[in-house]
């Protein structure tokens, strides 16, 4: 709701000439420039009215633009009496034109807060370029309306100071981005938004042909195909900023349109595309937000970053890792870590030096329990003995390496199962906050050496960890048909702070590779290649070894700006149904459209 000592939007006045044309106007500062250095100079600003106050006849504006904020004066004695009525009639975001004289203001009055805090514009000439209707919400830096309402009026909620710099700030991206890979020897290059449909994982948006009747395109998955084929055209070291787009379930940090930093190199090794993002980032970061990032970050396996932290996205900043339990366990005398064992699970141990309240541990039991645990066992240590939840049931060599482990006050807690480090990677990413430094951020890592094929439940099949253009290790490839569980892959991911930024992996670059891989994951020879024949007919004409990677620019964005959510880094996102409460959309065809595509709605 506006303050106090400001004037709500008043619907029966009438303004007059609320739709000028600029005319001969023209801008000579932003709402963000002026400064003392600017005194007695003459000036024209235009923008929105953030704020306005009556002061005994002198009426105060605040006039807002994307640069910064300005107070204008208007006083009777300065404006003639048709415009100083005018100003009497403005209101929140309309939207002006002003002349004037920059003046100091008076000693007291000043706002050391604000850029512009010194100055005030004494205006001579008011014009109105339009009027606000009632507003559905202010645009305060602090909201008070809903998500909804503010997705609804997203023009509106873009107008704040805060939506504006993320903006700002992805904006600087890009241009570090472009600089960076270009000084890198790398051609941006664009590849297709209308493309054959090839299902990479997730559903494909379609696209139905008028000229050829009953035939779909299909919108981009990702530019992966495309920039394999450049690779064979003989461009070694391509990139593009590619907007890509997929039919799934919608999450926090999911979008069915998302933007990603898409690279790829002939001639390399997984160092060489560490390399080139290591620097990338470095410059990205440095130019943007003033931080200088270590490299190079550090290299986990995937089987390691498992077992020290039950998750292939370890918030790095968190200083507790994993233990390994499972065979002291196995003679703890402890009945139901024993059964664990017994029945072929593990048992993942995080000793956290805090002593945790019983609601603390109800929390993180959930956490571990929606990961597969049945339970989370807990103990305090003293650093000499353990007391109080399960401590009176373990013994022996367990309760000797707990002991051993904790070294000093704190909480033992326990997962047991076949899932058992994916529950306490949950706990430890639970007990972030509780446990990382204040002032810890950005840190970086490589997780590699992934699975290269996973078995879906589901489907009951193996499916591609990654996609099925990924080159598996060569030692691993006896493995592929008997044993595809054991196949592990030159994949990698790229994360930050426990958030996956980007994966990207070697690529197979021989067509007899890749149909075996293609085979192991249900497609035969026939389906590969209707759906794929283009590439592998491609490979056969001289393939380079390549690699690269595809980098998620919102989630970037994201973690720079210290937002919760993608939704916030991009200017018309979608809500969690994949829908857009400002356009409407997604909505029906016009009957004669559907008629002219040849689709019969059923």
């Amino acid at each position: 709701m506006p303050a106090n000592n400001e004037r709500a939007p008043d619907s029966s006045r009438v303004v007059r000439n609320v739709t000028e044309f600029l005319g001969d106007w023209k801008r000579t500062a932003t709402c963000g420039e002026l400064t003392a250095s600017g005194a007695g100079s003459s000036q024209t600003l235009m923008g929105w009215v953030k704020s306005i106050r009556d002061h005994g006849g002198v009426i105060f504006a605040d006039l807002r633009d994307r640069y910064g904020v300005t107070q204008v004066v208007f006083r009777p004695e300065t404006l003639p009496g048709d415009q100083m009525e005018q100003a009497r009639q403005l209101s929140f975001e309309y939207v002006v034109a002003v002349r004037g004289t920059v003046e100091l203001r008076p000693d007291g009055m000043r706002n050391p807060d604000m850029h512009t805090g010194e100055v005030e514009l004494l205006v001579a000439e008011l014009k109105m370029l339009n009027r606000a209707e009632p507003l559905p919400f202010l645009p305060a830096e602090e909201p008070s309306a809903s998500e909804e309402l503010r997705l609804k009026h997203r023009y509106l909620d873009l107008r704040r100071e805060a939506c504006q710099k993320v903006f700002a700030l992805r904006h600087g991206i890009y241009q570090s981005v472009r600089k960076c890979l270009s000084e890198e020897g790398f051609l941006e290059i664009e590849t297709p938004i209308l493309v054959r449909p090839t299902p990479e994982g997730a559903r494909d948006f379609l696209v139905p042909s008028r000229v050829h009747r009953g035939k779909f395109f299909a919108l981009p998955q990702s530019p992966q195909l495309y920039k394999q084929l450049l690779m064979v055209s003989g461009f070694d070291r391509y990139f593009q900023l590619a907007r890509c787009l997929r039919d799934e379930d919608l999450r926090a940090d999911r979008q069915p349109e998302h933007t990603q930093i898409d690279l790829e190199m002939s001639f390399c090794s997984e160092e060489d595309v560490f390399g080139v993002v290591e620097r990338t980032f470095s410059a990205v970061f440095e130019e943007n937000l003033g931080v200088r990032l270590p490299v190079p970050f550090p290299r986990l396996t995937y089987d390691e970053a498992m077992s020290r932290f039950g998750t292939d996205k370890p918030d790095l900043r968190i200083p507790v890792e994993l233990a390994d339990l499972t065979e002291a366990s196995s003679t703890s005398g402890f009945s139901l870590l024993e059964e664990a064992v017994k029945a072929g699970g593990r048992v993942a141990c995080l000793l956290v030096p805090l002593q945790l309240s019983r609601k603390d541990i109800g929390e993180l039991e959930t956490l571990a329990k929606a990961q597969g645990a049945t339970a989370l066992f807990w103990a305090r240590s003293s650093g000499t003995d353990l007391e109080g939840g399960v401590s009176k049931s373990v013994g022996g060599a367990l309760q000797k390496r707990l002991l051993e482990l904790s070294q000093g006050p704190g909480t033992v807690l326990l997962t047991a199962g076949a899932r058992a480090f994916e529950a306490a990677g949950a706990v430890r990413s639970g007990l972030g906050e509780k446990l990382r430094p204040g002032d810890s951020a950005f840190r970086f890592g490589w997780v590699k050496d992934f699975p290269v094929f996973s078995w879906s439940e589901e489907d009951s099949r193996w499916e591609p960890t990654h996609h099925m253009f990924s080159m598996p290790r060569e030692e691993h490839l006896e493995f592929m048909e008997e044993d595809p569980a054991r196949v592990r892959g030159r994949v990698y991911d790229l994360v930050c702070d426990g958030v996956e930024l980007g994966s990207g992996s070697m690529r197979i670059h021989s067509p007899e590779l890749q149909v075996r891989v293609m085979k192991v994951v249900g497609l035969s020879l026939e389906e590969a290649r209707r759906r794929f024949g283009f590439l592998l007919e491609a490979m056969r004409f001289g393939a380079p070894p390549h690699g690269g990677i595809a980098l998620g620019l919102d989630r970037i964005v994201m973690l720079m700006a210290g937002r919760d959510t993608i939704r916030d880094t991009i200017a018309f996102p979608k809500t969690t149904s994949a829908s857009s409460l400002m356009d409407g959309s997604p909505c029906q065809a016009d009957e004669k459209d559907l008629k002219e595509l040849g689709i019969k709605l059923v």
